[in-house]
């Protein structure tokens, strides 16, 4: 609630609060199904509105809580938006001119000021509870869920409630039990959040903790203590850079060699984080650098990885608990059955496979086949059990001005293998070579490096650049590291929302320099 206040709901009085918001948007006599939007970071009421929009039998429409205001206005007017929750947001004043005077407002508690808004707890107080029991056809228009816009303009996702259904898989996959505790925190608005979470907490009912801020965020962990934990290799990352923030990586693995201290080392680590008592953890959204889950497993916690995609709410592959490959996703699971085409695109069938785009039919066609799989615009490999490995993105691949191509993804992965890295983009289309520009981890963006501190990472780097040169083919070699002085952000547009890279984004900011980095003799740039 804020200022460490905690307020804790059963799921008795949050489906009370459910049926009194149901009954109050029945009797704004909406036409059925109208679109219903939730624009809010993630509460316990963001999950209460998605639940009153389909009890009272329209369609839940997330926006993402870090868009800005043209952005917001553009889900709006695209999906025809009757109503929209507002909840608990950062800069809600830049926001709030996308919030369109057409659209009625009803303010979650949390939110901000929100003029003309309904709120939430009048209605609670004063609306009689819906009675009986409401059922919706499987097959009826659940949610349209807007991608995040990583590679273009945002696309809005259709699911009926029988695709996400198709998400029990994963309290299946984990076997959930109502013992187990998460914690939410990756945007509702995203597919992960709410097929691993959102829709097996409604079938399960174990118990959910939300995060307060990014600021809290380890002291909510703390605090939740969470069974099973999944985040983006991103935060994976920063983890990573706190431990060694506090530890060196030589230091680190010399004690982890000692037995007895060994063990006491992994345990605090892991108390230190929040994650101590996780027995399924999970990693998705973007690569994972393989020696990033080799480290985890190191302290004795094993990172499985989820592949899956809007389009399929995610039910698609991963790595069951226990599993111990780090360079796949794992093996197709929840009904799901994969294959890859000639050109190497990963092509998938699932139970979760969406209706379509919505008011997008031709882009529809062009994405399922006439046999139903989904054509997901990854490049993948099967091994010989069966995993699928993905080796990047069919639209990534990029031709220097030599003629030869270059995917991308893994040589990003191999440049993250080091610890002093927390961010990575090899471009290069028309150059001779490839180059890589880079973030270094927090620990070392903190304050200024004296220039020893300076010359040693640059030694770390021409080593490292060395060392990964050397698995490549001789077209794909990097030409150089160039060293960024800003972190790639959401806030900066650098990243999607789920913090992915936005590529053309990160591209486009560096272009005018790209050809005059590239020109430097050495092989480690500092952007000062």
């Amino acid at each position: 609630m804020g200022g460490g206040v905690i307020k804790t709901y059963t799921f008795g009085e949050a489906l009370s609060e459910v049926r009194r918001m149901a009954a109050w948007l029945a009797a704004e006599d909406l036409e059925p199904g109208s679109r219903i939007a939730i624009f809010s970071k993630n509460t316990a009421w963001w999950l209460m509105a998605d639940l009153a929009i389909w009890m009272s039998g329209h369609v839940s429409v997330p926006i993402y809580p870090t868009l800005n205001a043209t952005s917001i206005a553009a889900i709006l007017a695209h999906s025809e938006a009757k109503l929209v929750f507002v909840g608990k947001l950062d800069n809600y004043a830049s926001m709030e001119p996308g919030l369109t005077p057409n659209v009625k407002r009803v303010a979650l508690p949390l939110a901000p000021e929100v003029a003309g808004a309904v709120k939430w707890a009048d209605v609670i107080a004063t609306q009689k509870p819906m009675e009986g029991h409401v059922t919706r056809g499987e097959d009826e228009l659940a949610t349209i869920i807007y991608t995040s816009g990583s590679t273009g303009e945002p696309k809005g996702v259709m699911h009926s409630f029988k695709t996400m259904c198709a998400a029990f898989a994963f309290a299946d996959m984990a076997r959930m039990t109502p013992d187990d505790r998460l914690l939410s925190y990756l945007p509702l608005a995203h597919v992960a959040e709410r097929a691993v979470l959102e829709t097996t907490n409604f079938k399960i009912g174990y118990e959910v903790f939300f995060a307060e801020s990014l600021e809290t965020f380890v002291q909510d962990l703390q605090r939740a203590r969470p069974t099973l934990f999944g985040t983006v290799p991103r935060l994976w990352l920063k983890f990573q850079a706190g431990v060694h923030g506090k530890m060196p990586e030589e230091k680190l693995q010399r004690l982890l060699r000692i037995p007895l201290v060994g063990t006491l080392v992994k345990k605090k680590i892991l108390n230190g984080l929040g994650l101590n008592k996780v027995r399924w953890a999970v990693t998705g959204s973007a690569p994972t650098p393989p020696d990033l889950l080799r480290w985890y497993a190191k302290l004795g916690l094993q990172i499985g990885q989820i592949y899956g995609m809007t389009e399929n709410v995610a039910v698609s592959h991963c790595s069951p608990p226990g599993d111990d490959s780090f360079t796949t996703v794992g093996k197709a699971f929840g009904g799901a059955v994969h294959k890859v085409a000639d050109d190497g695109e990963v092509l998938i069938k699932s139970p979760g496979t969406m209706l379509g785009y919505y008011k997008n039919p031709e882009l529809t066609a062009q994405t399922i086949d006439a046999d139903g799989f989904l054509h997901t615009g990854d490049r993948g490999e099967l091994d010989a059990k069966g995993n699928l490995r993905i080796t990047g993105r069919v639209k990534e691949l990029f031709k220097t001005s030599k003629g030869k191509y270059v995917a991308p993804a893994s040589i990003e992965n191999q440049l993250l293998a080091r610890a002093e890295l927390e961010q990575a983009c090899v471009s290069g289309a028309d150059l001779p070579q490839p180059i890589a520009l880079v973030v270094l981890a927090e620990h070392l963006r903190k304050g200024t490096l004296s220039p020893a501190q300076r010359d040693d990472v640059t030694r770390l780097l021409e080593l490292h650049l060395k060392q990964i040169n050397a698995k490549l083919d001789q077209h794909e070699q990097l030409e150089k590291l160039v060293v960024m002085r800003e972190e790639w952000t959401v806030d900066n547009g650098l990243l999607t929302p789920t913090l992915k890279l936005k590529r053309s984004a990160i591209e486009a900011r560096y272009a005018p320099n790209v050809n005059d980095w590239a020109s430097l003799k050495e092989r480690v740039v500092w952007i000062s």
